[in-house]
């Protein structure tokens, strides 16, 4: 008579752990993403994403909403020199911009990057960076 009730408890046990597995992946993914905005963005772009816009660093808090706005955007994000000619690989890259996004612009409805996604994105590389910039906002105001 044990077997039936052993068999729901085992479900939920597996059930259970997968969850927590999958929220320790996530929490790590958010920790790496974070960790890689330290090392390699905010030496510029500050910790809290401020930049330094007296000497052409935009304002991230700022900026990378409108930037969002169009695909153009999103994909400019990948694509400054910064990002495309870090060392990073696309899938930390991916992670990055997975917990930039919603630490600097506060929103929670952003599509995560993709590998692939940045992969596209970071093989298309830019000429001129600031004039592409205010192209790209000039058409989000």
């Amino acid at each position: 008579m044990r077997r039936p009730v052993l068999r729901p408890l085992a479900c939920l046990a597996a059930c259970l752990l997968a969850c927590a597995s999958h929220a320790a992946d996530a929490e790590g993914t958010l920790a790496r993403g974070h960790a890689s905005y330290v090392l390699n963005c905010s030496g510029c772009h500050l910790p809290d994403g401020s930049g330094k816009p007296e000497a052409g660093i935009p304002d991230m808090r700022a900026t990378v909403p409108k930037l969002l706005a169009t695909p153009a955007g999103r994909a400019f994000l990948v694509q400054v020199p910064g990002t495309s000619g870090s060392a990073l690989t696309d899938a930390e890259i991916a992670e990055l911009m997975n917990w930039m996004l919603p630490a600097l612009t506060g929103r929670r409805d952003i599509a995560p990057f993709t590998t692939a996604e940045v992969t596209r994105y970071r093989n298309d590389k830019l000429d001129d960076v600031a004039a592409h910039r205010a192209a790209i906002l000039g058409n989000t105001r």
